[in-house]
């Protein structure tokens, strides 16, 4: 299994052989470190545990299991890459685990938007813009019925919008910078700058 922690930097884009525009997020990816391994006879599943961002020794001790990184994530594996000993603690993890036009998918906590409205969260058209429309030309309107008396569970209404685990697939790999350790995807990817992303290859 592929899988590496990064970190979103930008979005840039690149011109291919033909002079198409191509859109791309530069991420920048690990390097990262096993920090722990998982195993079912005493956990009761498989999975590998990877560290991203060493913190400054004066501040905290290292240990086997990763308290020295700023970021820990799991990722549930194939058992036989652990009897296999195919991942060991402390091996490293960096972009060239990864090959340009490898298809992958990236997940990230998207944009948080703070508190918004039902046109902005929902795309509402609201009321309309003339014939006495007067300070309700963003309000939902109506939100109950004759019966039963009660707003319905998942009634599209104003609230918190984004802040939320976002992944999408099907990403492609344009650009692989193994001195810099950065990924250039194609495509749009959720979060803003410095969000941490979890790519792993599909």
């Amino acid at each position: 299994m592929k899988f590496i922690l990064g970190e979103k930097l930008k979005m840039s884009q690149i011109f291919d052989e033909s002079g198409d525009v191509i859109p791309v997020t530069i991420v920048k990816a690990g390097p990262c470190f096993v920090t722990q391994l998982k195993k079912e006879e005493k956990d009761g599943y498989s999975a590998l545990q990877l560290g991203y961002q060493e913190k400054k020794e004066n501040k905290i001790k290292k240990t086997e299991k990763g308290k020295g990184f700023k970021y820990l994530q799991e990722i549930r594996i194939d058992p036989k890459e652990i009897k296999d000993n195919s991942k060991n603690i402390g091996d490293k993890v960096d972009v060239s685990i990864f090959k340009e036009g490898e298809k992958v998918q990236v997940s990230g906590v998207s944009k948080a938007k703070g508190f918004q409205g039902v046109v902005k969260r929902w795309g509402f058209s609201g009321a309309p813009k003339s014939h006495g429309t007067k300070h309700t030309l963003r309000k939902p309107g109506s939100i109950g019925m004759t019966g039963p008396q009660r707003v319905l569970k998942g009634k599209k209404m104003a609230g918190r919008m984004g802040g939320k685990r976002v992944t999408i697939k099907n990403l492609k790999i344009y650009k692989v910078d193994t001195e810099n350790n950065l990924l250039y995807i194609k495509g749009a990817i959720p979060g803003r700058k410095g969000t941490l992303l979890e790519i792993k290859a599909i």
